[in-house]
């Protein structure tokens, strides 16, 4: 396989990027974890940090690193609890690895799909997220083995990756592994096989033409393209990439890919901006004159600037949001649930702490969360 068969492209604008990085990059021929490949997908994300960007590493090898700790012969237990008891072994190896690389602090988010698929704990797992790139660290998420057992027999953290993208509203999807990139066959067997630079969508044809999951020589390029299309409806744009080749790493960090990549849908704000248009409301909000104002200013929606608070909603349900008359507003994912919404209704922001012991956020509903409706005339 050749990357130059790949020609240059220009990669997407990006200021925040999910890179995931699969175990086939990290595992040591000997067993255990290296740095060999690892050092220039660092040497990426410090180039981009230092341009001011922000990078959420996803990375496999937890099990590879747990396994070479007990490389004493013995199958200790039945497969999935070995390679959860494995799993928790190696995390530590594999925050090490990466901490090596970097002086920021290297932060370790273990999560799982459900994590995901609760409204709450991913409003949690987001907040954190975002917190630890504001304070400069480098978030390394893996999933979380030890006890998700049905994630650990898919093996898949190219999904996880794609779900991490959409969690911390990522420009770009950047996934290495140790294929150049997509082909229209089987690179190794079919003489014919052919580069595919870009893919405008991912359909059935394309993932039949990817063959299974963790077939020999694609890389498990289907899950990579399943978690491209995941990626592309939540309007991110996904790299396919050889992290194993130095020249197109090191081409990445001038903002060229050698690879495939897959257009997303539409813009990263658009898709959440019309995932909240449509979402189901659990419950309501009523501002004020001012309120109004800055809202159809494009600002956030504060709490004092509230005057009432309607239903039984959980923090990160999406609400409607009334103008005075009643109007609806706009629809928004709240940060507080009804009732501490309600306590803090009309307060000013620095006042949340005193009147609920704990803050969340400054804003009820935080700009990048809300979807103004009323310009439409609705």
């Amino acid at each position: 396989m050749d990357t130059q068969a790949f020609p240059a492209q220009i990669l997407p604008p990006w200021k925040r990027a999910v890179l995931k990085v699969g175990s086939s990059l990290l595992a040591a021929e000997g067993g255990g974890l290296s740095p060999r490949f690892a050092l220039g997908l660092a040497q990426f994300v410090l180039a981009s940090r230092q341009a001011g960007r922000e990078v959420v590493i996803v990375s496999s090898g937890a099990v590879a690193a747990g396994r070479a700790l007990l490389a004493n012969g013995r199958d200790a237990a039945p497969a999935i609890a070995a390679k959860q008891a494995l799993a928790a072994l190696g995390q530590a190896q594999l925050v090490a690895l990466w901490q090596r690389f970097f002086e920021a602090p290297v932060a370790q988010v273990l999560l799982t799909h459900d994590d995901l698929r609760n409204r709450r704990r991913y409003l949690n797992a987001r907040t954190a997220l975002l917190e630890l790139l504001r304070v400069g660290a480098v978030p390394v998420v893996n999933e979380n083995d030890t006890v998700a057992v049905d994630e650990l027999k898919l093996g898949d953290n190219d999904n996880l990756a794609a779900a991490v993208a959409s969690l911390v509203d990522a420009d770009l999807l950047l996934i290495a592994t140790d294929i150049d990139g997509l082909y229209s066959g089987h690179p190794v067997r079919d003489p014919m096989a052919r580069p595919i630079p870009r893919l405008e969508a991912v359909t059935p044809e394309v993932l039949a033409m990817a063959g299974e999951a963790g077939a020999l020589g694609t890389g498990g390029m289907r899950t990579k393209l399943e978690a491209a299309a995941k990626a592309a409806a939540a309007g991110v744009s996904t790299a396919l990439f050889c992290g194993r080749t130095a020249a197109t790493v090191a081409a990445l960090g001038q903002g060229v890919l050698h690879g495939t990549l897959i257009a997303a849908h539409d813009s990263r704000l658009s898709a959440r901006k019309q995932w909240l248009r449509h979402a189901p409301l659990t419950g309501a909000v009523v501002v004020d004159a001012g309120a109004q104002a800055a809202l159809l200013r494009g600002a956030s929606l504060l709490p004092g600037g509230v005057s009432s608070v309607t239903g039984d909603f959980r923090r990160g349900d999406v609400v409607a949001v009334h103008s005075p008359g009643g109007a609806l507003l706009a629809h928004g994912l709240v940060q507080y649930n009804a009732r501490d919404a309600s306590r803090i209704a009309g307060h000013h922001s620095r006042d949340i702490d005193g009147l609920l012991g704990f803050h969340y956020d400054e804003a009820m509903i935080h700009r990048d969360d809300l979807v103004l409706l009323q310009r439409e005339g609705t």
